[in-house]
């Protein structure tokens, strides 16, 4: 067993992509430390690092067949790369997180949560 998987998109329970963690046990709501930027790719969003927001999301339990489907799903390490990152209130986790470069001149996502999206006026 392996770190505990952080999810805060389309993979989150009752997401579009959310299938693919079929199985996987539901560890609990969490969110990241107030250093990252949660950015709006339209269909999907992006874990950023840096920035000041604490991102809102979901952490499963994982093993490595789950996280080599994921890696194909999500490109990493071609465009996402699986990375540790750090969890509110201690702990971490493993997360699908986008090079900067590669968000550049996309949207932010205020206050971290892509299910508030909508209210949010992102």
């Amino acid at each position: 067993m392996s770190a505990p998987l952080f999810v805060y998109g389309t993979l989150m329970r009752g997401e579009a992509s959310h299938e693919l963690l079929a199985g996987a046990p539901f560890l609990g709501d969490a969110a990241t430390v107030a250093r990252f930027t949660l950015v709006d790719l339209g269909a999907y969003p992006a874990l950023v690092e840096g920035g000041s927001s604490a991102v809102q999301g979901e952490l499963f339990a994982s093993s490595a067949e789950l996280l080599a489907v994921l890696d194909a799903f999500e490109e990493h390490p071609r465009v996402y790369r699986r990375a540790a990152i750090e969890l509110a209130g201690g702990g971490a986790a493993e997360a699908y997180v986008l090079p900067a470069q590669l968000a550049r001149g996309r949207p932010a996502i205020a206050g971290g949560d892509w299910r508030g999206r909508r209210s949010s006026g992102a």
